[in-house]
């Protein structure tokens, strides 16, 4: 009788995946390379005390007007306040205006747009007119009329009245698509099944739909930090934003600037380039975000 023939051991390698991090920089390459803009800006503002090389407050009268050099990158201003280190340290500022007022903006848009599809009727009904009428304003008039209202109030060195008059004009943006996107998911089985299982709207709305619409509440919140920025940059350089002696990018373009943009082009050119930066890197990372979760951009 011949001998069993030995099967040899085959040993099956785990597929090694690759990170979600390592997927989207392959699969968007310009949303990787804007969020490393990003990253750079975050680290600038949050450790500008070591990265920017002078105080940015600090007031040199006999390096008035110095063009860019070795010993200012970006020169200075009418005071002889060093450029670079003022728009380092305004990172900081429009960062975290910007942050805060989409983030504000964004979660209370969010909770209007799955309230109004969750109950419907007559509260929808009045939600959407109302939303309607917030849209039929222009950002920045409505943003104006919000910050003349409130006037100041000063939390930790951060105009907090400013952050809300930002704010508000991003809730009803949010506020339309999370309703669009909600809209679907109140119908789905598992909505029915809680409240069968009487469980209250707060739980619901809370515990079973606002997870659902996390992905475009995620991607507005990316692309509505750029609009925040904007606008910040915008009241600030109307004089309604941020005052001196704070660092600010849109600050930085008014008063002195504008008065000696013919003999210092740099105190117009690198804070406006900054907010361009900015606003560039936080849209393209948005519809890079939005390409990467949405399934309908898939191929």
């Amino acid at each position: 009788m011949a001998g069993a023939v030995s099967q040899p051991n085959v040993v099956y390698a785990p597929v090694k995946r690759r990170s979600a991090l390592a997927q989207f920089c392959i699969a968007q390459p310009l949303g990787a390379i804007s969020g490393v803009a990003i990253v750079v800006m975050l680290f600038g503002g949050a450790f500008a005390e070591y990265v920017a090389p002078y105080d940015p407050l600090a007031i040199d009268f006999g390096a008035m007007l110095a063009p860019p050099s070795w010993e200012h990158w970006m020169g200075t201003d009418a005071f002889g306040r060093d450029i670079f280190s003022r728009v380092i340290y305004g990172a900081r500022t429009a960062l975290t205006i910007g942050f805060f007022s989409s983030l504000f903006g964004c979660v209370l848009g969010a909770i209007l747009g799955v309230a109004s599809a969750y109950f419907g009727g007559r509260i929808d009904m009045l939600t959407q007119r109302f939303i309607d009428i917030m849209l039929s304003f222009p950002i920045i008039v409505l943003a104006l009329v919000v910050v003349a209202m409130l006037g100041r109030n000063l939390v930790a060195g951060v105009d907090v009245n400013l952050i809300v008059a930002i704010a508000i004009p991003i809730v009803p943006k949010v506020a339309r698509v999370v309703r669009s996107a909600a809209l679907s998911i109140r119908e789905m089985p598992y909505i029915d099944a809680a409240r069968a299982a009487g469980f209250g709207h707060v739980r619901i709305i809370f515990r079973h739909m606002v997870p659902n619409v996390a992905a475009p509440f995620l991607i507005m919140f990316t692309a509505f930090i750029a609009q925040a920025i904007l606008l910040e940059a915008s009241l600030s350089f109307l004089g309604l934003g941020v005052t001196e002696p704070t660092p600010a990018w849109g600050l930085m373009l008014s008063g002195n600037a504008s008065d000696f943009y013919r003999e210092a082009p740099w105190m117009i050119l690198f804070p406006g380039l900054a907010i361009s930066v900015a606003v560039f890197a936080f849209n393209l990372f948005g519809d890079s975000l939005r390409d990467w979760l949405d399934p309908k951009f898939k191929v």
